[in-house]
């Protein structure tokens, strides 16, 4: 599946946060590790790890699967990305900008809802009350409209 990309100046910008995440945890920013979450952050359509295995090795044959889900673990430990979706089709997220995720029950699309910070809703304000919230992770799922049809 062709991975929808994004303007080149966020993507670098996305990359540059990559970068100094992994310099304050003295880890190396390897060809690997750059080019997985590359493919992730640049990506608009929620990758699963076998999509941005098939892209990674395009660019880097010796690339295994195993390698792939480990550094999705790694950058989702280090908060540099987001797993979304069902536990049968897992899916990352590179865009950290505040927002909800729509997940359809039936085709396991995930579809991007954004909204205003001003607008959060009681209990997300309760979270604050009770420390330092640094991912809001909302998931909504139902029947996309493609598969209600």
């Amino acid at each position: 599946m062709p991975i929808a990309t994004l303007a080149p100046e966020e993507i670098a910008s996305r990359l540059a946060v990559f970068e100094q995440h992994c310099r304050k945890r003295g880890l190396r920013v390897t060809n690997q590790r750059r080019e997985i979450f590359k493919t992730v952050a640049s990506s608009r359509s929620h990758p699963s790890a076998e999509d941005v295995f098939e892209q990674v090795r395009h660019k880097l044959s010796n690339v295994s699967l195993d390698t792939v889900y480990r550094t999705l673990s790694s950058l989702e430990k280090m908060e540099l990305l987001i797993r979304v979706g069902t536990p049968a089709k897992e899916r990352f997220d590179g865009d950290l900008r505040p927002h909800a995720h729509f997940i359809c029950s039936h085709c396991g699309e995930v579809y991007d809802i954004f909204y205003n910070l001003d607008h959060m809703m009681l209990p997300l304000k309760e979270a604050f009350l009770c420390g330092d919230v640094r991912q809001i992770n909302l998931q909504y799922k139902g029947i996309c409209k493609r598969c209600r049809k």
